[in-house]
């Protein structure tokens, strides 16, 4: 390969450890594991939480639990979001 072409894979690789080390060292032990932005066990978790408690603030009709829970289960559905194109603003799109 051309130097250059050494350069572009060697700051490849640099980025990828800075932006996923769990991903880097998953495949340099020969065990894949799915890169960061395919995992989404920390949304799914907070919108359980989320639902959990918005439904306490509807038997206990207190707003503020609503209002909180609702908050909670917006925030936990945007992380769940599959979209590739909505990712951007976390660094995983286009560059």
């Amino acid at each position: 390969m051309p130097q250059s072409e050494d350069h572009a894979l060697v700051a490849l690789e640099a980025r990828l450890e800075r932006e996923d080390p769990r991903f880097t060292r998953a495949m340099r032990s020969g065990r894949p594991a799915r890169p960061r932005e395919y995992r989404r066990t920390g949304a799914w978790w907070g919108l359980a939480f989320g639902v959990a408690v918005l439904g306490s603030g509807i038997a206990l009709a207190q707003g503020l639990l609503i209002a909180g829970g609702l908050v909670l289960v917006g925030m936990a559905a945007q992380l769940a979001d599959p979209d590739p194109a909505r990712m951007t603003h976390r660094g995983f799109g286009r560059r």
